[in-house]
């Protein structure tokens, strides 16, 4: 493995989440294509979009997969059995960019995002301070770092309103907060 993150250490839950059968995926906010190069090994065709032009160059460097240079929200895209997406809904409309990933998903498809939210609750503030050592040992040891060039954003929504707005648009979808400060959204489209 090239490097390991707090994004990376989401990917093993991710390729368990691809279905049987899955012949297409979509990797939303790609990077330089870390994950669809792992996801290209479970199925057979893969493309990346990222809105960076720096990231999809590093992306296409790095293996031949297919991987589309824009915005998602407005690319023409097709019809998938896999879209996930990690760290790049909260650069987006949250809203948007769900709705966008429910339609574009085939009947019986499934939807993994990883995403980061703010603490906004007593509860979230304690979470992050009881985990911190955590965190940061763990970054440590790992020697956690990510691809030049990624690009930042601090997260605007807290994770209750991810989870509620996620539950209002995916019903059905399952919501977890994982350790490493990332929460995770799995859903299965009806067929």
């Amino acid at each position: 493995m090239p490097y390991w993150n707090t994004n990376v250490a989401r990917h093993p839950d991710i390729l368990r989440a691809v279905p049987a059968g899955c012949s297409t995926a979509l990797d939303v906010g790609c990077g330089d294509g870390l994950l669809v190069r792992k996801l290209a090994s479970v199925v057979p065709s893969v493309t990346g979009i990222d809105k960076s032009p720096q990231m999809v160059a590093q992306a296409r460097s790095l293996s031949g997969d297919c991987f589309v240079e824009g915005d998602f929200l407005t690319a023409d895209l097709g019809a998938y059995d896999f879209i996930c997406s990690v760290a790049t809904v909260h650069h987006v409309d949250f809203e948007a960019a769900l709705t966008r990933m429910r339609d574009l998903l085939n009947p019986g498809g499934a939807l993994v995002v990883v995403g980061l939210a703010r603490d906004a609750s007593a509860t979230d503030w304690a979470t992050t301070i009881a985990t911190a050592p955590i965190v940061r040992v763990t970054k440590t040891l790992r020697r956690a770092h990510g691809p030049d060039g990624m690009p930042v954003l601090r997260p605007q929504m807290s994770y209750r309103e991810v989870r509620t707005t996620a539950a209002r648009l995916l019903p059905g979808v399952r919501y977890r907060r994982h350790v490493l400060r990332r929460y995770s959204l799995t859903w299965r489209k009806p067929s």
